[in-house]
């Protein structure tokens, strides 16, 4: 028990983050309504930024700025995955803004948001 005690609290984080992925894509695939589709993709892209964010982060690091008391390179996190997800949660923003939009679209030419009934309209 307590070897699976210690597993779970260093590798915890990526469990949770795969849950958290594994979430999004059932989401996406079960739900039939296009808003909790989009929720599902957030959910998604939330757990890969998680993701990146604990890849970046070191016990006992420091951040990289140079002061009077040097630690040594060693001791520094890599700022670059950190940077990389700030663009990364724009992108989301911005892919979350143009979804919405579309979504209001689609409610205005078919009058539901469900894929099963904008199906069914198109058919007929």
């Amino acid at each position: 028990m307590e070897a699976f005690n210690t597993f779970l609290a260093a590798q915890g984080i990526y469990i949770l983050t795969l849950v958290l992925f594994f979430l999004g894509i059932f989401g996406m695939a079960a739900c039939g309504n296009y808003l909790k589709k989009l929720v599902c993709m957030n959910i998604m892209q939330v757990a890969v930024i998680f993701f990146f964010l604990c890849m970046g982060q070191k016990k006992g690091g420091t951040i990289p700025v140079l002061s009077s008391r040097y630690a040594g390179i060693h001791h520094y996190i890599n700022p670059i995955p950190h940077t990389l997800m700030l663009t990364a949660i724009v992108v989301s923003l911005g892919t979350t803004g143009v979804g919405l939009a579309l979504l209001m679209r689609i409610k205005e030419k078919y009058y539901s948001i469900e894929e099963e009934e904008i199906r069914k309209r198109k058919e007929s």
